[in-house]
C-alpha cells in the first residue's frame, strides 16, 4: 500500500487534525496583496490548490504586523480589514473545491523586510522607493550593501510577540484549521536563530539557550491561544560554517514538542549570502530525517522534491512522516491527481474536470468517465 495515501492524524489540543494523504501544498509567496489584503489572484491561486489532491493546502507567509511584511505586495493579517479580505477570499475558494485543511504561515520578516518583488531584484526598498524601516535581533544588514535595521527593543519584541498571538487568533475566526510559524530562510525568528543575524548581549542572544528564547516564547504564547494544530517551520542549516546547523535544529525540536509543537517542517537557508547549500534532489531530506529522530515529532520533508515516487521513498524510508512540495504544483496544479494514479491513491477532485482523466487513472477517483453530450 502507498504511504503516501495512508492517512495520518495530526495532534492537537482540540482533538487532532485527520488528513486523507501525506501531501503538503507549502506555504508560497503570491506577491499580490493590496495593502496587505487578500486579492481576486489568491482566489484564483487558492482554489486550484484546493482542487489539487493534497491533503493540506498552506496559504503564503502573512505577515502579522505591516512591517514584517517581506514586499509591499506582500500578505497580512494584522487588522480587521486584512483578516475581512483573506476571510471572504477562503471562504469562496473553498466554496470551489472538495473540502481540504487548510494552514496558514504566520510570519515576520525581521531585516528581509522591505524588499523589492523578487522580478524587481528583491533588494532592500529605500523608503522613498515605497520601503520602511526594518527590525532585526541586531543592528547587522542582510547584505553589507544595505541599510542595517533596527535593533528591537525588549518592548517591541513583546508587540511581536503579542501580534502573532493576534493574527493566530484572527486565523482560528475564518476557520484554518492548522498554523505553521515561519521560523525560517532568514526571518525574522530565524534570525534569532543564527549567530549569524543574532549578536545580542542580553538575554536574548549569545548562548543556544538565549537565542532559542524569542521564538521560544513566541511559539508558547502562540500555543495558549490557538488549539488547533500548531507546527514551525525551521531553516535546519544556515549551510555556513558557524551558523545554525542540524544539531542545534534537532535540540530545539525538542523543546518545541514540549510546548506543545504538533509538527514541524524542515527547510534550510536564507539568513546569509555566504551560504553554500549543496542542491540537489530531496536535498533537505536527511535534515528532517535527524529531526524527525529527534523529536518524534510529526515531520515534512520539502525541497526538490518532484516525482511522486520520491515522495514515496521519502515515507518508507521513514525520513519524514508528510511531504510537501511547492514550485512542482505551480507547475501541475493537480500534481496530487498524477500522483494517486502512479501510486494506486485516491483523491477527492471537483467532478467538473473528472472528464480529462485518461481511463487507467479515472480509478483514483473511484468514479467511471464522464462523457460528453
Amino acid at each position: 500500500m502507498s504511504l503516501l495515501f495512508t492517512p495520518i492524524t495530526l495532534p492537537s489540543p482540540r482533538g487532532g487534525l485527520t488528513l486523507p494523504n501525506r501531501i503538503v501544498v507549502a506555504p508560497m509567496c503570491q506577491y499580490s496583496a493590496v495593502d496587505g489584503c487578500a486579492t481576486d489572484w489568491h482566489l484564483m491561486h487558492w482554489g486550484n490548490l484546493l482542487n489539487s489532491g493534497a491533503a493540506l493546502f498552506t496559504i503564503e507567509a502573512t505577515a502579522v504586523l505591516p512591517e514584517g511584511r517581506i514586499s509591499p505586495a506582500c500578505l497580512g493579517l494584522w487588522d480587521a480589514r486584512t483578516e475581512a479580505a483573506m476571510s471572504d477570499t477562503l471562504h469562496r475558494a473553498r466554496k470551489l473545491a472538495p473540502h481540504m485543511a487548510v494552514c496558514i504561515q504566520l510570519a515576520h520578516a525581521g531585516r528581509k523586510a522591505s524588499s523589492a518583488l523578487p522580478w524587481q531584484g528583491a533588494q532592500l526598498l529605500p523608503k522613498e522607493e515605497g520601503g520602511w524601516e526594518t527590525f532585526g535581533p541586531s543592528a547587522l544588514p542582510h547584505l553589507p550593501t544595505e541599510q542595517p535595521p533596527t535593533a528591537l527593543t525588549l518592548e517591541h519584541m513583546a508587540t511581536i510577540r503579542d501580534a502573532f498571538v493576534s493574527a493566530a487568533q484572527r486565523a482560528d475566526r475564518m476557520g484554518i484549521e492548522a498554523i505553521e510559524i515561519h521560523s525560517a530562510h532568514g526571518y525574522l525568528l530565524h534570525e534569532f536563530l543564527s549567530p549569524i543575524a543574532n549578536q545580542r548581549t542580553d538575554d536574548y542572544g549569545g548562548s543556544f539557550e538565549n537565542r532559542i528564547r524569542f521564538p521560544l516564547e513566541v511559539f508558547a504564547a502562540v500555543r495558549e491561544a490557538f488549539t488547533g494544530v500548531l507546527g514551525l517551520r525551521i531553516s535546519a542549516s544556515d549551510w555556513v560554517d558557524g551558523g545554525w546547523d542540524c544539531d542545534q535544529s534537532a535540540e530545539l525540536s525538542k523543546r518545541l514538542k514540549a510546548l506543545g509543537c504538533d509538527f514541524i517542517h524542515v527547510s534550510s537557508g536564507g539568513v546569509s549570502p555566504q551560504q553554500k547549500i549543496t542542491l540537489g534532489a530531496g536535498y533537505q531530506v536527511p535534515f528532517a530525517r535527524q529531526i524527525r529522530q529527534a523529536s518524534g515529532m510529526v515531520t515534512t520533508a520539502v525541497g526538490l522534491i518532484t516525482e511522486p515516487q520520491q515522495a514515496e521513498a521519502i515515507l518508507q524510508a521513514g525520513d519524514a512522516d508528510l511531504v510537501a512540495l511547492a514550485r512542482a504544483f505551480l507547475y501541475q496544479p493537480r500534481w496530487g491527481w498524477q500522483a494517486a494514479a502512479a501510486l494506486g491513491g485516491v483523491v477527492s477532485a471537483n467532478p467538473v474536470y473528472w472528464r480529462c482523466l485518461p481511463r487507467e487513472a479515472q480509478a483514483a477517483f473511484g468514479k467511471v468517465s464522464v462523457g460528453m453530450r
